[in-house]
């Protein structure tokens, strides 16, 4: 099993969210379908990036909380295409 943290922008409002699952693109459908209580009223939501963390789930939620932190926000916004 491979964790992946994944970081995704809403077409609505640019909000970024960043999350953590084995399987990246079913759970943004999930975010798109409002299964997701804390992103259910942004959507659209588009992925933007992938990081494979490996079997080691501790890694994938300390990379995580990195990219949810300031610091890690401005590190993503690099990955971005302006429209």
């Amino acid at each position: 099993m491979s964790y992946k943290v994944y970081a995704i922008k809403s077409l609505k409002d640019n909000r970024i969210y960043v999350g953590m699952s084995e399987n990246p693109i079913k759970r943004v459908r999930e975010h798109n379908n409002k299964q997701v209580f804390s992103t259910k009223g942004y959507t659209p939501w588009k992925i933007f990036y992938i990081e494979d963390c490996g079997d080691d789930r501790k890694i994938a939620r300390q990379r995580e909380k990195y990219l949810k932190s300031y610091s890690g926000k401005e590190f993503l916004k690099r990955f971005l295409v302006p429209r």
